[in-house]
């Protein structure tokens, strides 16, 4: 079985699932209201809105006769998290590139496309 992140990013692959999680950032909508711009069925926006479901990001509540989507935002804290570490070790692998050019000599030659050896 596929962990939480795995399951979050997979379902926000596809492109009508992230425009939905876009939608719902704005408020909730009912399963009519998010089919409403798309050219296919309920029964299509229901499958998706299960992947969104089983990923954690949505929540499907009762309110009298309707039945909201809710938008988790806790989910998304999970992949900051997640893409933010990743952020660090790149920008700590550019800080120490940046350390390397600046204690190169300015009148340093460059060196050609190919290497040091290579034909001109």
């Amino acid at each position: 079985m596929a962990d939480q992140l795995s399951r979050v990013f997979a379902a926000l692959a596809d492109p009508t699932r992230r425009d939905m999680v876009a939608r719902l950032t704005e408020a909730d909508h009912t399963v009519n209201d998010l089919a409403a711009p798309y050219d296919v069925s309920l029964q299509a926006v229901s499958k998706h809105l299960k992947v969104l479901e089983e990923a954690g990001l949505v929540t499907r509540t009762r309110e009298a006769q309707r039945r909201p989507v809710h938008l988790e935002a806790e989910v998304f804290d999970l992949m900051t998290k997640w893409i933010e570490r990743y952020r660090r070790q790149a920008e700590e692998r550019y800080r120490r590139l940046d350390d390397v050019l600046r204690s190169m000599p300015d009148d340093a030659a460059p060196i050609p496309p190919g290497g040091e050896g290579a034909a001109t």
